[in-house]
């Protein structure tokens, strides 16, 4: 049976897709902790991080790091934040999202409703900021 993300990954379900290559994708959560809070998932489903093979594990940690140097650019936040916690879908994904304190890595903080039109915004501005840094060939179109 097809996780969550896979059927995001497929088109069953829509995403706000931010990054798309062989390998791995990347797409706004629908509960972030802050604005532009992405989430990078593995093509293959594998649950645990710790399952994965290690190339796969260094092509996401590579791949989460141009994105949140993205976010870095596009939301003027100090840092990246990175979690990978593994508990909400059995399918290995990791956060990366804008950080601007420690309070941002408390998941209870997650906004659960957040503005369908802020979401839309946030990730063309995340995909803009991806282009300008010259991966515009794994950038999609909204």
């Amino acid at each position: 049976m097809s996780t969550l993300f896979t059927k995001i990954i497929n088109g069953e379900i829509p995403g706000r897709f931010i990054w798309q290559d062989e390998d791995c994708v990347s797409f706004l959560t629908v509960g972030p902790l802050t604005d532009g809070h992405a989430l990078v998932v593995p093509r293959l489903e594998v649950d645990k991080w710790t399952d994965a093979a290690p190339e796969l594990v260094a092509k996401l940690m590579a791949v989460a790091q141009t994105i949140g140097r993205g976010q870095v650019a596009a939301f003027g936040a100090p840092r990246a934040g990175l979690t990978i916690a593994g508990f909400e879908v059995e399918h290995l994904h990791v956060h990366v999202f804008p950080a601007y304190s420690m309070e941002n890595f408390d998941f209870s903080t997650v906004d659960n409703k957040p503005d369908p039109a802020a979401m839309d915004a946030n990730a063309e501005k995340l995909r803009e900021a991806l282009r300008a840094a010259g991966h515009a060939e794994f950038v999609p179109a909204a």
